[in-house]
């Protein structure tokens, strides 16, 4: 262990490289915030909608997997990039380059989506303990809710960050699960290969659902909001220390975003499938909680693929929570300009930032207790999600085009365009769900 780390001057991105690290290890050792933010893409409210999406339109709309994933990449690269060069949040940026109206706008309609999203990821996640422990889901919830909000008030980032980063492997049950599923390969081939689109109002709506909880607003506030936790987590607690990045640290953001994004889609591709096979292929198309989803799958896959998809919602939603409340406490913390607004703080130090975060994950919890379908509350908010992304996305790469903001690191002309394709692609599916 000792000659792994000699020669390291420091830890996290921008490090040393170190001589002794293999190509491999290194590589796995600068995985950071991108694979954070991608593995949190798959929470319950992301596996409920693939849910939803196999079993509705069966292999359908698994081009979708390959289409959004450079999209996905440049959108989250930006934000991550915006965070590291200016050493600011997307909030604080917004708020100081456009009229605060559109800060709060965006903000509220955030908080709204969030909040629904922690109440159904929560109840998905309680379901689906007693689907395995028999434990009441009425208790259950609130168990998860206090353990999430205790992770985020009294751990460090640090702590928080590495927990995060095993929390991830809980994503490779819904890999596993396909396969068990048994599924038609070449039909697999064929719709992932040849995109198949039909002009519905049901496929339209999932459509626009997938794109908003693969391309999800909160993580845009997230990704900017990480790469600055990162940066304090190193001791640059000002602005101005933070601010600039050098070429090696913006190349290890691009692998660490990427590989983010590409296990992200990868784990959605599977989820996809895997509902096609099981569900839609033995008759089943419509399902009402993530609950129904996981028992389809026992008779047909059998009991390993049904335990794997149960406890896959439990290990996601432990890291899908805590990072929409926490993105919701970002985003006001900068829209509000409040200094004291870090994971790395003590609660009592930054009281109104813990607060948001306290508050969104209870008010998602009493969602839980109110009686809405958790999968209808899941897939509309994941359509909120992308009517709320086009005009984030704009912002996302009006700003970091500018040299203003970015001095020299403003984006590459492939960067910038994939943003406007990005921006193109999720207005069209917005305003298709109104029209078809």
């Amino acid at each position: 262990m000792t000659s792994l780390t000699e020669g390291t001057t420091q830890n996290g991105r921008g490090t040393t490289a170190n001589k002794r690290r293999g190509p491999v290890a290194e590589f796995f050792h600068c995985l950071g915030p991108g694979l954070i933010t991608g593995c949190a893409d798959d929470d319950p409210s992301g596996i409920s909608t693939y849910s939803v999406a196999g079993a509705s339109l069966g292999y359908g709309t698994l081009w979708m997997a390959l289409f959004s994933l450079p999209l996905m990449i440049s959108v989250q690269l930006m934000c991550a990039r915006l965070g590291m060069v200016t050493g600011c949040g997307l909030g604080a940026m917004i708020r100081k380059h456009y009229p605060v109206p559109v800060l709060w706008t965006a903000c509220g309609l955030l908080l709204i989506a969030n909040i629904f999203n922690i109440g159904a990821d929560l109840g998905g996640m309680a379901d689906a303990l007693q689907m395995v422990t028999g434990f009441p889901a009425w208790v259950g919830a609130p168990l998860f809710a206090l353990s999430i909000v205790a992770l985020l008030f009294w751990c460090s980032y640090t702590l928080i960050a590495k927990i995060f980063r095993w929390m991830s492997l809980a994503l490779f049950a819904y890999i596993v699960a396909a396969f068990l599923s048994k599924p038609d390969w070449s039909h697999v081939l064929r719709s992932t290969f040849v995109p198949h689109f039909a002009f519905t109002h049901q496929y339209v709506a999932v459509a626009v659902a997938i794109l908003g909880t693969t391309i999800s607003p909160y993580l845009f506030f997230w990704q900017a909001a990480l790469e600055v936790e990162e940066d304090r987590d190193r001791g640059k607690l000002t602005v101005a220390a933070r601010r600039g990045a050098s070429n090696r640290e913006l190349s290890t953001a691009t692998k660490d975003v990427a590989f983010g994004m590409f296990f992200s889609n990868l784990v959605m591709y599977f989820i996809i499938l895997t509902a096609a096979a099981t569900l839609h292929d033995h008759g089943v198309t419509t399902i009402d909680t993530a609950r129904q989803a996981a028992e389809a799958l026992r008779p047909v896959a059998g009991q390993g693929a049904y335990l794997l998809f149960t406890l896959g919602l439990v290990g996601t939603g432990m890291l899908g929570v805590p990072v929409l409340a926490s993105s919701c406490a970002y985003a006001i913390a900068d829209a509000a300009q409040w200094r004291q607004a870090s994971l790395n703080k003590k609660p009592w130090s930054a009281r109104r930032f813990y607060t948001v975060i306290g508050v969104s994950s209870f008010v998602g919890l009493g969602l839980v207790y109110v009686g809405i379908n958790a999968v209808k509350m899941l897939f509309w908010s994941a359509i909120l999600n992308g009517l709320l992304a086009p005009p984030l996305i704009i912002l996302v790469v009006l700003l970091t085009s500018s040299k203003k903001v970015m001095g020299k690191r403003v984006n590459s002309p492939l960067l910038q365009t994939l943003g406007w394709i990005c921006a193109a692609a999720m207005t069209v599916a917005a305003v298709a769900l109104f029209i078809a």
